[in-house]
């Protein structure tokens, strides 16, 4: 059909282009998810990944073991004896995302722990969850995949997943469990895999647990309800409808619960003791005097997180950052835009950030050697949706500054920790 005479031709090229990337999604995804996991495996150097607490526990479970029956070398200090063999106080889900790396040991893939690989994997997999959830709003592919790359090159996680030992392995699936967890439920409604991957989330970081209800009640609606509520006349039929959904979702997530309380048992005698306290000499570190967890310690952990600043250095790149934690604005200024107006899951995620970050500035130590703060890093899917949701729809220029300036100093960070020896104790 010919245009209307006197009418002026719209231009359909770029627009065709736009609609052929986003019916395309899933490729952009994989291509951005290989590009980052390249750039990260060879921009970090894992040189914590001989702290290799899971990866031995995995292989002792493919054993039929809880615990190890050897003594393991002697910096893997965090291990528990008791009873006769050693225990590690890492959660069932965290040894258990291990498994398929264990599995490739016995069958002689690989014989140390690939901590670098896992860690890349990790990255790759991350990168493409993330892109997928921009969809929650149409927005141009160029600020998708600024979004997309900015969680892992523009924060603390580049450099804390660099270092390739557990506990930062564990902080990576932690991540990529969330995220698609929050796709699975946002963006392409599939309660099973969601509930996979919150118990992924869960069983390597537990504070996780307190997202439950976001998750739980976007399996009840959809988000293009969220501005809506439902009447007492329809609550009791809405429930009764969602209620396989409700069943999808907690089967994985129960049933790794119940296994964690028999590992536990099986560990320490209580289905609630994952064992940190039983660390030797741990409780007499100063920090610990009042417990693990106490409100006493949440100053300190405030001052690290939010106020910590760098300090100058006369080469490159000119600033040094401090071993023990830094403010996670400074180390990623793009933050600074969580608190622009708009957001349909605003107070919901605020509410969330807020919980979690409780917990975990009560915990008596801020995270010893870390760039920034590093258990933030299971708060950054929540800060991804705020920043997606209440930015404007096309990229600006202070999000292209901020990103830069945080993909610097983070690039800065990972050079001097993982690749020089200016950062000391």
């Amino acid at each position: 059909m010919s245009e209307p005479e006197g009418s002026t031709p719209v231009p359909r090229t770029g627009q065709n282009i736009l609609a052929a990337l986003a019916s395309w999604d899933w490729i952009v995804g994989i291509i951005l998810a290989m590009i980052a996991a390249i750039v990260f495996f060879k921009t970090t150097k894992p040189t914590q990944q001989h702290f290799d607490y899971t990866f031995r526990i995995a292989g002792a479970l493919l054993h039929g073991q809880v615990g190890l029956e050897n003594r393991p070398p002697s910096w893997l200090n965090e291990m528990v004896p008791r009873d006769g063999r050693l225990y590690s106080v890492f959660p069932l889900g965290a040894v258990v995302s291990m498994l398929p790396v264990a599995l490739l040991q016995r069958t002689g893939w690989v014989v140390n722990f690939p901590g670098h690989w896992v860690a890349t994997i990790l990255v790759g997999c991350i990168v493409y969850f993330f892109f997928r959830l921009t969809e929650i709003r149409s927005q141009p592919v160029v600020r998708r995949i600024l979004l997309a790359l900015f969680p892992i090159f523009g924060t603390w996680a580049w450099c804390n997943l660099g270092f390739g030992g557990a506990w930062q392995i564990a902080l990576g699936f932690a991540l990529l469990g969330e995220t698609a967890a929050l796709y699975f439920v946002l963006v392409r409604p599939r309660p099973f895999l969601a509930g996979i991957f919150f118990a992924l989330a869960v069983g390597n970081r537990t504070e996780l647990v307190l997202t439950l209800p976001f998750f739980l009640y976007f399996v009840w609606r959809p988000p293009t309800d969220v501005d809506s509520f439902p009447t007492l006349a329809n609550l009791l039929p809405n429930l009764r409808k969602s209620l396989p959904n409700f069943i999808w979702f907690l089967v994985v997530p129960v049933t790794l619960g119940l296994l964690t309380a028999a590992y536990n048992f099986a560990r320490f005698h209580s289905i609630f003791d994952f064992g940190y306290a039983h660390i030797p000499n741990l409780m007499r570190e100063p920090w610990y005097q009042r417990g693990l967890f106490s409100i006493h310690a949440i100053p300190w952990n405030m001052q690290k997180s939010l106020f910590e600043g760098f300090t100058d250095y006369p080469h490159f790149p000119y600033i040094r950052f401090f071993p023990f934690g830094c403010s996670i604005f400074l180390a990623s200024p793009f933050l600074f835009l969580l608190f622009r107006e708009g957001g349909r899951f605003k107070t919901a995620i605020w509410l969330i950030i807020g919980a979690v970050m409780f917990v975990l500035w009560c915990h008596g130590n801020p995270g010893g050697w870390q760039f920034s703060y590093r258990y933030a890093v299971v708060l950054i899917p929540w800060m991804f949706l705020l920043l997606v949701e209440n930015g404007p729809v096309k990229i600006s220029a202070i999000e292209c500054a901020l990103f830069s300036v945080s993909v610097a100093i983070n690039a800065a960070a990972t050079y001097e920790f993982l690749w020089t020896n200016l950062i000391h104790p």
